[in-house]
């Protein structure tokens, strides 16, 4: 299908070089829309100027929450040219949600073109100050103006863009993470691996909580026996316990994260033992204790690699060693980066050219 393109009559003003680039608040000049319908399919790819939408309030994706998003990001290269990292694995896992919430999947080669085109047409938002990118955001949403339980039949397809700064107000700097040991996000057989709203919302109560006691973000214990590490809000999670490092396992409630399936990549490349397991809350606790936790990270699009110095769990207050950055957290992070920029080559396939 041939996308078409209309340009904005009146663009934005693009932000200044030293404008701060608060993470998912300032959007680009246009976004990729695409419709469906039973029987007819997907149909009328376009660019148009970036504007509200207009949904029957009876639209099923307001109440019965059947929708799913994405998100990666591109970057500017210091030869100018434009970058987009592992978008195969994106629109992957983005048909896999699909499948698993019966939205309509969407053809691989039109998602990747869809997804090139907009940035081409936004190219002038891609920030370039160290630390800054292009965060790509596709997402679906049911339409039908039905009141009841069921796969909708039409569906809106839809990509915006917004230029962004660190995910997290530290940056690099170790974040504190809180353990939590009351609320369940999600278990084995539900849509835990899914990226869907569902997952973000049942994470709130948790978040707030945690936020309020001075906590970036909250892990996940697993929601049956509630002992074993799952992922952070909004990251999955790694740990170096005496010289290994280990990641839980997916088990259907873990999102299949991108940056993560690069970090173990990036690791056994180095190296390094890696391990995929079930890590109970208790093991962590006890390798804290007895000096063997030597590094924990958490990896995910919007903030790359994050570094944890903190980790509470009920009354327990652990310090990761020294609190900073440890060497294995830092080498991955300057790696994926320098593969995301152009500086570094990467595996085969890792970066896809605009």
């Amino acid at each position: 299908m041939n996308i078409r393109i209309e340009k904005t009559t009146n663009p934005k003003p693009l932000p200044a070089a030293d404008d701060p680039l608060v993470f998912g608040t300032i959007f680009t000049d246009h976004m990729f829309v695409m419709n469906y319908e039973t029987g007819k399919g997907w149909f009328d790819p376009r660019i148009v100027p970036y504007a509200p939408i207009t949904l029957d309030p009876s639209a099923m994706v307001f109440h019965y929450g059947q929708e799913m998003f994405e998100g990666l990001k591109a970057y500017k290269t210091d030869d100018g040219r434009i970058l987009m990292f592992r978008p195969d694995k994106n629109i992957e896992r983005a048909n896999n949600t699909n499948k698993r919430i019966c939205i309509p999947q969407v053809d691989p080669d039109l998602f990747l073109e869809a997804m090139k085109e907009l940035v081409r047409t936004d190219q002038a938002w891609i920030p370039e100050k160290p630390g800054t990118s292009l965060y790509i955001r596709p997402f679906i949403i049911a339409t039908d103006p039905f009141l009841g339980v069921r796969p909708s039949d039409t569906y809106l397809f839809i990509i915006i863009l917004s230029p962004v700064g660190p995910y997290y107000p530290e940056g690099l700097d170790p974040v504190k993470i809180w353990i939590e040991d009351e609320y369940v996000r999600a278990v084995k057989g539900g849509i835990g691996e899914a990226k869907t709203g569902g997952n973000y919302v049942a994470s709130l109560a948790s978040q707030v909580k945690a936020h309020e006691e001075g906590y970036s973000q909250v892990l996940w214990l697993d929601g049956i026996e509630r002992k074993y590490i799952e992922e952070v809000g909004a990251m999955n999670i790694f740990f170096k316990i005496n010289g290994t490092v280990v990641t839980p396992m997916l088990n259907g409630s873990i999102l299949p994260g991108v940056t993560r399936n690069s970090c173990i990549a990036l690791c056994k490349s180095w190296g390094l033992p890696v391990e995929e397991r079930r890590i109970s809350v208790d093991e962590l606790v006890a390798a804290a204790e007895d000096g063997s936790l030597e590094e924990v990270w958490g990896s995910g699009t919007a903030a790359v690699i994050s570094p944890v110095g903190h980790l509470r769990y009920e009354d327990k207050v652990m310090q990761i060693r020294d609190g900073g950055i440890g060497p294995v957290s830092q080498k991955l992070y300057d790696t994926v980066t320098g593969i995301q920029l152009g500086r570094i080559p990467g595996p085969e396939g890792w970066v896809v050219e605009v």
